[in-house]
């Protein structure tokens, strides 16, 4: 009866370390090069350069909480005393590492492009903006940079 408390306390702290690592929060639509305090106002300049680039398949935990649960379901079914507690701790950790991966692959199928803007402002600096689509820019056009995105005017 021990053993079962302890490979309970072992897969529910694997896995609330796991998923503490994980993140819920959308991804932007800019890399973070276009700061967002900057982008309340409006910048005016020219487009350099437009690069297309496709969003990375993300995860949100939820693949790796599952994985390292079956890992040490798995895991314990080897072994007896200290051997089944360490096969369990190695079946939660390669079960989480997997089912993250397996999330990643999933979710890259979904991936869309992306469009990576980059603008020379009127003041010099250089903005790089990361947006769903372009619809009619193009590289020399005069552009207009608002919360973020890239018009033209």
């Amino acid at each position: 009866m021990k053993s079962t408390q302890t490979i309970a306390a072992i897969v529910i702290a694997t896995t609330a370390m796991l998923s503490g690592c994980a993140s819920n929060a959308p991804q932007p639509y800019n890399n973070g090069a276009y700061d967002n305090a900057a982008s309340s106002s409006a910048g005016y300049g020219t487009i350099e350069s437009i690069q297309v680039t496709r969003n990375e398949g993300h995860t949100n935990g939820a693949g790796a909480v599952v994985g390292g649960i079956v890992g040490a379901l798995v895991g314990n079914q080897v072994g007896s005393g200290s051997g089944r507690t360490a096969a369990t701790v190695a079946g939660a950790v390669g079960g989480a590492v997997v089912g993250n991966k397996v999330e990643a692959n999933r979710n890259q199928g979904n991936g869309q492009e992306m469009y990576q803007i980059n603008v020379r402002l009127q003041n010099g600096e250089t903005r790089s903006v990361v947006q769903d689509s372009v619809y009619d820019l193009r590289v020399g056009n005069r552009v207009r940079l608002v919360d973020g995105r890239v018009y033209r005017y």
